[in-house]
């Protein structure tokens, strides 16, 4: 495994974690990747290294470019995960991502940034990356050929049909992702998405709901962590934002249940206290102060007119959904 591809195309048969191909495979897994839009050589940037800083960074900032109206085609793929992945999470299940290299890396990252932005457990949602958390800094060899691996990182989860397993992989082949999911599915029959950068990619075929974000040859042959890593933190970004949406995270578009972990984020729930009631600095003091901090119960109490028991019971009877407890409050 490098930190720039994760299109190892050793799919199918697992050769298990650390074992290498064998010499006469080499022909065919070249073959395999000749094959793989994100592997594709440019001869027209055969020269890069001659050119200018500048000159690259605008040929650079140019493929960026192209990588939203990719991710555009696939916006109804993406739509119908996120509404079946809100529905799962919305019964108690769980977000998983599983990926190698960049890709589970960038899982990894998603997952992480969920509790501070939406202040959901660590373990609601969950990024695996093939060789474990030691594979975030250094490359783990081997470790994103294992199905078994995937199979053994899921079972550690004590998974359940309620659970959503997005398999991420820049080529689409790589056996971790894909046996991440095919072993979610028809193991536990939790629902299961595949997110690559190749079409009729491997990954989407085992998965429910295939996500395939088609961004072209890379400027560096084969460095998936440009292009094809941008589509995926932009895919990633929609299906925890959008998911935590619907669950009612937020209040139009404001996060109110920031977790205030920090004096910024304390700065910011106030702030957003004050944006959705326009309440003045001693109001919003007093509701935060009568409901411990909690950004969604504090505007309750100021727009329902509640205590901040009232407004935590609402709450837990609306489940969590900010708008339905306004409603209750108001008799609506």
């Amino acid at each position: 495994m490098t930190s720039t591809t994760d299109a190892t195309p050793s799919h199918p048969g697992d050769r298990g974690h650390g074992d290498a191909p064998r010499h006469g495979d080499y022909g065919e897994l070249r073959a395999q990747l000749a094959s793989l839009t994100t592997e594709a050589f440019r001869p027209e940037l055969s020269d890069i290294d001659r050119r200018s800083t500048l000159e690259i960074a605008r040929i650079m900032n140019g493929e960026d470019a192209t990588v939203p109206a990719a991710v555009a085609e696939q916006l109804p793929a993406i739509a119908a995960a996120i509404d079946a992945t809100a529905e799962r999470m919305a019964r108690g299940g769980r977000l998983i991502y599983a990926g190698a290299g960049t890709a589970g890396r960038l899982g990894v990252l998603d997952a992480s940034e969920c509790p501070p932005t939406f202040n959901t457990d660590p373990s609601e949602v969950v990024g695996l990356i093939a060789g474990g958390p030691g594979a975030l800094v250094r490359s783990v060899e081997g470790a994103e050929d294992s199905e078994r691996l995937a199979a053994e990182d899921l079972d550690g989860l004590s998974l359940t049909a309620d659970d959503v397993v997005v398999g991420v992989s820049a080529s689409g082949r790589t056996p971790y992702a894909i046996g991440a999911v095919e072993h979610a599915r028809a193991r536990y029959g939790a629902l299961t998405v595949g997110l690559s950068c190749n079409a009729k990619s491997a990954l989407a075929a085992a998965a429910e709901h295939g996500i395939e974000v088609v961004v072209g040859p890379e400027l560096l042959t084969g460095s998936t962590r440009l292009k094809a890593g941008t589509a995926q933190k932009l895919v990633l970004n929609m299906i925890s934002t959008i998911t935590m949406i619907r669950l009612g995270k937020t209040y139009g578009n404001l996060m109110v249940d920031v977790r205030a972990s920090n004096e910024k984020l304390r700065a910011r729930s106030r702030r957003i206290v004050a944006l959705a009631t326009g309440a003045s600095d001693d109001e919003i003091e007093a509701a935060l102060a009568a409901t411990d901090g909690e950004v969604k119960n504090a505007i309750l109490t100021i727009l329902g007119k509640v205590d901040g028991p009232r407004a935590a019971e609402l709450l837990t009877t609306s489940r969590g959904h900010l708008r339905d407890a306004l409603d209750a409050s108001r008799g609506g």
